[in-house]
């Protein structure tokens, strides 16, 4: 088997089609048949890359999400080349299907520039991936427990036929089948599957822009777990690189949400290097529309 990771050999190898414009295909589709955005952000990063110079790097990106995604067809990435300056180069990104743009994208790069004005958050201290199950073992662990009920059997062995082409571990399991009400706050190690290596710096962002919406939105949720959720979609998502990092490597991703009301959730997002250091941070809006169980009061 291939040990290049599918997300560099697949995913975000876009086709050239002509100057600033290219065509990329889909890997893995969520279960709710809409393209999964993170790859949308990714391939409009991988887009917006290919338009700058070596010397530049993506500092941060600003996406609207404008129509949900269709999986049957491939997704146009039209770029424009906004600005560009001594230190700093702007690509505005269109991505389309059908004719219509599906995400409106804003890349910003940046000259590397070394400064003395230098600080950062504390990583949380958390156990190290090592000593944590991945997803895929926890789910194994549960469908062993004789009790587990045949609906959540289902479920976890859907969970598990899914081609995600992320790993994660979680710090803190949810157990799968017993809901609990928790803090709207998760911790979990992830990482691209396979192998990328040091390579390029801004292939790495890429794949770190499409980890970084796997999971994220569903932050917002946690404290309603009997809620039933009719709908949910990313309205927009922010992202902003601070230190080299390796997308396949272990990475800590820190998510919270500090708040949710009128059918949206806001979420806020950390990326930490296994050594300490601040990769990256995030932000995501997106539509929630919930119904609570009976014992639950209404937001």
């Amino acid at each position: 088997p291939d040990l290049r990771s599918i997300l560099v050999t697949s995913v975000l190898n876009l086709e050239k089609l002509d100057a600033d414009l290219y065509r990329g295909k889909h890997h893995w589709v969520p279960r709710t048949q809409r393209l999964f955005g993170g790859q949308i952000i990714g391939q409009a990063l991988v887009a917006a890359a290919n338009s700058v110079s070596e010397t530049v790097f993506a500092h941060s990106l600003h996406c609207y999400f404008v129509r949900a995604g269709d999986p049957k067809v491939p997704v146009l990435y039209q770029v424009d080349r906004t600005r560009d300056g001594r230190s700093f180069c702007v690509r505005s990104v269109k991505a389309i299907q059908h004719g219509q743009p599906i995400l409106i994208c804003q890349a910003s790069f940046h000259l590397l520039q070394p400064s003395p004005m230098q600080h950062q958050f504390t990583m949380p201290t958390v156990p190290p991936p090592e000593e944590l199950l991945t997803v895929e073992e926890l789910i194994q662990k549960y469908l062993r427990d004789p009790n587990l009920a045949e609906k959540s059997k289902q479920g976890l062995n859907y969970i598990l036929a899914e081609e995600v082409p992320i790993e994660i571990k979680p710090v803190n399991p949810p157990d799968f089948y017993r809901r609990i009400v928790m803090e709207p706050k998760k911790l979990f190690w992830v990482r691209a599957r396979g192998h990328i290596g040091e390579g390029d710096m801004k292939l790495h962002c890429c794949v770190a822009a499409y980890v970084s919406d796997y999971s994220f939105l569903g932050t917002a949720l946690l404290p309603y777990p009997e809620s039933r959720v009719h709908f949910s979609a990313s309205l927009d998502h922010a992202m902003w690189f601070h230190s080299t990092f390796r997308a396949d490597e272990w990475m800590l991703y820190e998510c919270e949400s500090p708040w949710a009301g009128g059918s949206r959730g806001l979420v806020q997002g950390r990326l930490w290097r296994q050594d300490g250091v601040l990769a990256a941070s995030c932000a995501q809006e997106g539509v929630l529309r919930v119904k609570l169980a009976a014992n639950q009061s209404k937001l």
